[in-house]
């Protein structure tokens, strides 16, 4: 068994969360999970250890149905591999002490090297089966305590799910778990989409089921440790080999009758290459949830950055679009960071220099915010090239693309936008509109490179 890297740092919370930390939102959770009674949230935090909580993620599949050389769960959705995204979703959860992944002898490096670079914590390997049963059975035998030097201690509940299943929220986490505690096992489900029919010998219908009668069976499930790990001991070559159920496992050798869950729809599995895109489309959607706006002060109503600010919340009236400046050593900039925000806008006014956005680009590399995720800068510059010679000011702004290319080493994505600064008012306002427009169009696209457009009012 392979142990992930000892004391690695990454980003307190990195990417975009649906839910806060550990704290007293979490706490009346957790206390429900670990026992504790009725108005108990100041004493949760100490009780929360009194269960202890692992998850096995089977890892060793080759990605056959996805049709692909590179098997699905290393496929990369915005430039890192799917996996990833999964094992950020479980270490979100305060209360998963350890994450035992399963992975084939060949791709063992490929995972040590994925724990590395995107600084996962709680994680350790083991060595995946040939079917997906065997892998969880390793995976499960990790968490034994007789198992010699084992860095891994036994849980009491232990969560099976997917390695492509990235998009799982705490609560139905929390759900499985729960409901494993006080029933043995647990599962979540999502009603059928499709009507299941039962096809005759002869390839006719032979009968079909009641849908609403039915459900789905999906990802994550939990158990209590000792019955489902009972249940593989006993199980028989044929279920380890073609089995696929693991509350049929607890049902047929425990006797435990696995209480269901009703799971959210974004639980489905990424199975097919086309799903690669649907996934990529949700985190990308994810992740432009808020908008920066950086310009050098803040105090200037007049500001164009400020009438740029207001497009984009026009523009973009779902998404929240805040604005900082880069003076006081950008502290404004730091709690803007602090909400993991992946989009900035950086306004230069009347010059082709990149002293603001190279301000910008600074704080950002040290932040170590676009480990995870892609960071989206766009650089807009206002200039009057009425007064001076546009071919004088484009060679200055096409350095750009040498900044974008060393950004881009750090999954910092910028591009750059020359806007038409008019001193008539109107005509000012029309080139912000049309600047607005540009601007949402690259963030929600997340592209990188050169100058976007020259807008002639």
């Amino acid at each position: 068994m392979e142990p992930g890297p000892p004391g690695a740092s990454r980003p307190a919370e990195p990417g975009p969360r649906l839910h806060g930390e550990c704290g007293a939102d979490q706490a009346v959770s957790a206390c429900l999970l670990y026992g504790a009674g009725a108005g108990a949230e100041a004493e949760a935090e100490p009780q929360r250890h009194a269960l202890a909580v692992a998850a096995v993620l089977p890892a060793g599949g080759s990605g056959e149905r996805m049709g692909v050389p590179t098997p699905k769960q290393f496929c990369p959705i915005l430039g890192r591999p799917l996996i990833s995204y999964t094992l950020q979703a479980l270490e979100r959860v305060c209360w998963i002490k350890d994450i035992v992944v399963a992975v084939t002898g060949e791709n063992m490096e490929v995972m040590k090297g994925i724990i590395r670079r995107y600084h996962h914590k709680r994680i350790s390997l083991v060595e995946a089966g040939v079917t997906r049963h065997r892998s969880i059975f390793n995976g499960l035998k990790a968490l034994a305590q007789d198992q010699p030097d084992s860095k891994l201690s036994r849980p009491e509940v232990v969560i099976i799910h997917d390695a492509v299943r990235p998009f799982v929220e705490e609560d139905v986490l929390f759900k499985v778990a729960a409901a494993a505690k006080e029933h043995g096992a647990a599962g979540a489900v999502r009603p059928l989409v499709s009507t299941v029919i039962s096809p005759s010998p002869d390839g006719c219908l032979d009968h079909s089921l009641e849908r609403a009668r039915h459900r789905a069976s999906e990802m994550p499930q939990a158990f209590l440790y000792d019955v489902i790990y009972a249940a593989y001991q006993q199980c028989s070559d044929y279920d380890l080999e073609f089995g696929t159920e693991c509350l049929q496992l607890a049902l047929k050798y425990c006797h435990v009758k696995a209480k269901l869950v009703e799971g959210s729809p974004d639980l489905w599995k990424v199975t097919y290459k086309r799903d690669l895109y649907a996934a990529e489309s949700i985190i990308k959607e994810r992740i432009s949830q808020q908008i920066c706006v950086v310009m050098d002060t803040k105090e200037d109503e007049e500001h164009v950055g400020h009438h740029l600010e207001e497009m984009l919340k026009n523009e973009l009236n779902h998404l929240k679009v805040t604005s900082v400046s880069l003076c006081h050593a950008g502290r404004d900039l730091q709690q803007v960071l602090s909400e993991r925000c992946y989009s900035f806008v950086c306004v230069n006014v009347m010059t082709s220099e990149f002293e603001e956005t190279q301000k910008l680009l600074n704080i950002l590399k040290e932040s170590n915010l676009s480990i995870l995720y892609p960071v989206v800068v766009i650089s807009v510059h206002f200039l009057d090239y009425k007064s001076v010679p546009v071919d004088q000011k484009m060679e200055n702004l096409m350095r750009i693309r040498d900044l974008a290319k060393e950004a881009k080493k750090r999954n910092i994505l910028l591009c750059g936008l020359l806007i038409y600064y008019p001193q008539d008012k109107q005509k000012l306002q029309e080139s912000v509109r049309q600047g607005a427009t540009i601007i949402t169009t690259f963030i929600k696209e997340r592209n990188s490179g050169f100058i976007g457009q020259l807008l002639v009012a």
